[in-house]
């Protein structure tokens, strides 16, 4: 939730009112809590029998307006403007980033974190919404 953190952006726009569908909104976004982050990494650092490639991300990605949709309650704001795909392209140039950034699915699952016995302190995208729009505060 640092200033300029991808979380901070997307909480300040939904502030705005901007927090709205992207696209048709169906595109899937993984997600991670930055402290299931560091206590993944800390997990695959005390594993070294678990090798190659590991997926940091929550085990329960959701679809892009429906995760808008539980932050825009989080941080207080009553609704969001849908914004359309060529609206998202041109948004994004001016933001200097790529529009796949929002309007690409990325439905992706921590299979090995959760077969080798990692627990999840935010599995849930409410729980970890709550916990980082305190500390935007």
């Amino acid at each position: 939730p640092d200033r300029g953190s991808v979380f901070a952006v997307f909480a300040d726009l939904a502030k705005k009112g901007l927090g709205g569908r992207l696209g048709d909104g169906k595109q899937f976004v993984s997600w991670i809590h930055e402290k299931d982050f560091a206590a993944a990494v800390s997990f695959l650092i005390e594993h070294d029998d678990i090798s190659g490639a590991v997926n940091l991300c929550s085990p329960n990605p959701l679809p892009q307006a429906e995760f808008m949709k539980i932050l825009r309650k989080a941080v207080g704001a009553p609704f969001g403007f849908p914004a359309p795909a060529p609206l998202v392209e041109l948004g994004t140039r001016l933001m200097r980033t790529e529009s796949e950034l929002v309007l690409k699915s990325r439905r992706v699952i921590p299979t090995i974190l959760l077969q080798n016995g990692f627990v999840f302190q935010f599995p849930t995208w409410n729980e970890a919404v709550i916990d980082l729009v305190k500390l935007l505060k």
